[in-house]
């Protein structure tokens, strides 16, 4: 899409509006001045201490301690209002952050930790304990084949006499032949 104004006009416009924020900017100082002059001028009345005896002084010097006492402690509960309001302002954010459920999660690291360090942080450094983690599993027994079939124990000098020759493999044949066909 392209805009309905052309980039000469555009910098135009922001450079009258950058010279109005900068005059408006000037002038709201100005008033600001001005009005802190007023104020102090209200507040302040000039003293005159010329032609004052020495009591007199002290009597003048006394009475503005007294002033500065009391304007110190409004300064001072304003100062903690204010910091008791940006503690709870910070508290709202954050109870506002929560709500809203937008907060950035810091990325968390993998650390391997072995049994014993987890179960010394969680039972604490007092108790010294070691867990083999293997000892518990379940044993699983491998079933062998060959205990599933009867094994004949016989005296094994008869079984190679019976086997050697001719007769011999003709056995082991007709052995390997007549199961099958039953």
């Amino acid at each position: 899409r392209k805009s309905k104004i052309t980039a000469s006009r555009k910098l135009l416009l922001k450079s009258l509006m950058l010279a109005k924020a900068k005059e408006e900017w000037d002038q709201e100082i100005v008033d600001k001045q001005t009005e802190k002059e007023r104020y102090l001028s209200e507040r302040i009345t000039p003293l005159h201490t010329s032609g004052l005896s020495l009591s007199q002084l002290q009597d003048l010097c006394r009475e503005l301690h007294e002033k500065v006492e009391i304007v110190d402690e409004e300064r001072y509960d304003i100062e903690a209002k204010c910091n008791h309001n940006m503690r709870e302002i910070k508290d709202l954010k954050i109870k506002v952050l929560d709500l809203r459920g937008k907060f950035k999660r810091p990325p968390l690291r993998r650390v391997r930790v072995s049994a014993d360090a987890m179960l010394r942080a969680l039972l604490g450094s007092k108790h010294k304990v070691s867990m083999d983690l293997r000892a518990n599993l379940k044993s699983v027994k491998k079933e062998d084949t060959e205990k599933e079939r009867p094994v004949e124990v016989g005296d094994w000098r008869k079984n190679v006499e019976a086997m050697s020759g001719m007769e011999g493999r003709k056995k082991m044949f007709d052995a390997a032949k007549s199961p099958t066909g039953q």
